[in-house]
């Protein structure tokens, strides 16, 4: 008897140590979410990057250890789009631009990698909240009915849906132009658009008004898209950020004005970009990135693939100065 009480004492301590660890890995996985917000006021990109990567890593070690953390799971959806968005692309267009296709495709392919990576975590993530998903990607009908009958939580449930909905976009992006392995992506983007859509519905305010650009940015996809609604979109998110959020008057440019071949559009919003000091702290990252590709976007080569050659520049509106400061 006494055999046995020490066998299960001993057995209680062992499950009970195991999920004090438990316990204190959940613990840092949820503070590192907390505390990830203050990698957005990094306006040093190169330290940003470097940072991001290690980051990554970590995320993916947290999973590791507790596969079923769903902050881990958001993290690593989040980590994934934003790396592969904010540096991954940033390396893949500096190859296009100089013309180095073998560099351009090594970069597309790690841009793919990374969009792959942020699905796989997304659809576990939403995996938590509702099964069914294969199912409900049949078409547009069935993804609409199942994102809108289980996920109806704003707080958590529209950063869910933005960042794996994002990917999906983006991974489309990325392979459009592989005509034979990006098929299969372009026949689904109606997924991806799905998810945005549900989590604008949810809060359109989300990680300022995100998804609505993204969105945006979608409707001006091509010349016979939806270019009003692409402009109504862009216009919304420029009132409704103030103006802060570079990333909004950069898509507008080369997305929306683009397509529309407006240069004058065109160099107006990538110079408010680039004449902007520092707009809002929180987004200096963002911000950051934008000013990097406005600039590149300002160059011969991109007007020349708008079709916008034979347009006047636009010459860049003066920076306001400042007001003098009241006499004491």
């Amino acid at each position: 008897m006494k055999r046995l009480l020490s066998v299960l004492t001993l057995a209680t301590a062992v499950a009970s140590t195991g999920c004090i660890k438990q316990m204190l890995v959940d613990g840092q996985i949820e503070g590192t979410r907390k505390a990830s917000s203050a990698f957005d006021t990094i306006g040093d990109y190169e330290m940003a990057k470097t940072a991001a990567q290690a980051g990554l890593v970590q995320f993916e070690g947290m999973h590791k250890l507790s596969p079923k953390n769903e902050d881990a799971l958001f993290m690593l959806v989040k980590g994934w789009t934003g790396f592969g968005f904010g540096f991954i692309e940033d390396e893949w267009e500096v190859a296009m631009d100089a013309g180095d296709k073998e560099l351009a495709a090594y970069h597309q392919k790690r841009a793919k990698m990374a969009y792959d990576r942020a699905i796989f975590y997304g659809l576990e993530l939403l995996g938590h909240k509702a099964e069914g998903f294969e199912a409900a990607r049949k078409d547009d009908k069935t993804i609409h009915a199942w994102l809108n009958e289980n996920f109806t939580d704003a707080e958590n449930d529209a950063g869910n849906l933005f960042w794996t909905g994002y990917a999906w976009l983006a991974r489309v992006n990325v392979m459009k132009g592989d005509l034979e392995e990006g098929a299969p992506y372009v026949a689904e983007l109606f997924v991806g658009v799905a998810m945005l859509e549900r989590s604008v519905a949810l809060d359109p305010t989300y990680n300022h008004y995100a998804g609505t650009v993204a969105l945006a940015a979608y409707h001006a996809r091509m010349a016979m898209a939806e270019l009003d609604q692409s402009k109504q979109m862009f216009e919304q998110a420029l009132q409704k950020t103030q103006g802060k959020t570079l990333v909004v008057q950069l898509n507008y440019a080369v997305k929306y004005a683009c397509v529309k071949q407006d240069r004058a559009l065109y160099e107006t919003q990538l110079n408010a970009v680039l004449q902007a000091e520092d707009p809002d702290p929180e987004q200096r990252l963002t911000n950051a990135i934008a000013k990097r590709r406005a600039k590149r976007a300002l160059a011969p080569i991109h007007i020349h693939d708008c079709g916008m050659d034979n347009q006047p520049p636009v010459p860049p509106t003066p920076p306001k100065k400042a007001p003098p400061p009241p006499d004491e």
